[in-house]
């Protein structure tokens, strides 16, 4: 396994609309097309910066993550839009990404003293993920979604 992540560009993004999760995951997470939306949209507001990535293991693409984060802040750092397509759970990319991803936040922003994401109250085996990883409940809730941090 040869995981890294790369950038979702103008090169990539037809590809990244492929990914799909299982169906009883598909109020888990939102779709690659959603969150690239975001990207533009920006949803959360002017302020916030969104950076989606695909998942690569080797030179096939395995899944997709999404950094939000507002600038000079110490906590308003997010994993956001993270899927591993249905084909390819359960063979370990989504830890190793997601240990990618978290690193990728530690090294770029000096700032940041908590990496947050948001988890689908049912979604008990992201919810193992997270927690295995240091990822604790914060207990806000928004919606439907548990908010999950990580100090720093």
């Amino acid at each position: 396994m040869s995981i890294r992540l790369v950038p979702v560009t103008r090169d990539n993004w037809l590809e990244a609309l492929k990914l799909q999760i299982k169906e009883e995951q598909k109020d888990f997470v939102p779709g690659v097309a959603v969150s690239l939306a975001m990207v533009y949209i920006k949803p959360d507001g002017d302020q916030v910066n969104y950076l989606p990535f695909a998942i690569y293991d080797g030179n096939r693409m395995v899944g997709f993550i999404m950094h939000a984060y507002e600038e000079h802040t110490s906590d308003m750092y997010w994993i956001n839009g993270f899927l591993i397509d249905a084909k390819d759970q359960g063979k370990g990319y989504g830890t190793t990404a997601l240990l990618q991803m978290i690193q990728y936040i530690k090294n770029r922003f000096s700032g940041c003293k908590e990496i947050r994401l948001t988890v689908h109250k049912n979604n008990d085996n992201a919810k193992k993920l997270y927690s295995s990883l240091g990822f604790l409940d914060t207990g806000e809730i928004w919606g439907e979604e548990q908010v999950f941090k990580l100090p720093v």
